[in-house]
């Protein structure tokens, strides 16, 4: 009997393990995004609470707290190349809009060490 509770418990573990965020939204073209001021203050004034949010920006507000605070830990492989290439237009063209971000999702810098690693990386 608590065999059975032992395998339950390993197999419901393994497939919280494999949990990712939805890849509902790993298409969007990140490029149009970024090299349209307009179109990334709004998703921008989205995550800040600052404005509205299209059903993208709303799951990237859902998620956002949880990928700084785990590395993108959930993140697909698209997700993750993503997150980097906004993150580095963002800190070499839009300095104020990262400032502001960390401000709101990581206020004391906690997790900068960890998220920082992550960006720095090339998987």
């Amino acid at each position: 009997m608590m065999m059975k509770y032992f395998v339950l418990l390993v197999v419901a573990s393994l497939a919280l393990a494999e949990e990712k965020y939805t890849d509902k939204y790993d298409n969007i073209d990140l490029d149009e995004i970024l090299d349209n001021k307009r179109l990334l203050q709004a998703y921008v004034n989205c995550i800040l609470d600052k404005g509205k949010c299209t059903p993208e920006g709303k799951e990237l507000k859902d998620t956002i707290k949880d990928a700084m605070t785990t590395a993108c830990e959930k993140c697909t492989e698209q997700q993750r190349k993503g997150a980097r290439k906004v993150v580095k237009h963002l800190k070499e063209n839009e300095p104020e809009y990262w400032t502001q971000m960390k401000a709101r999702y990581d206020p004391g810098d906690k997790y900068q060490e960890s998220y920082e690693a992550f960006l720095a990386r090339d998987d």
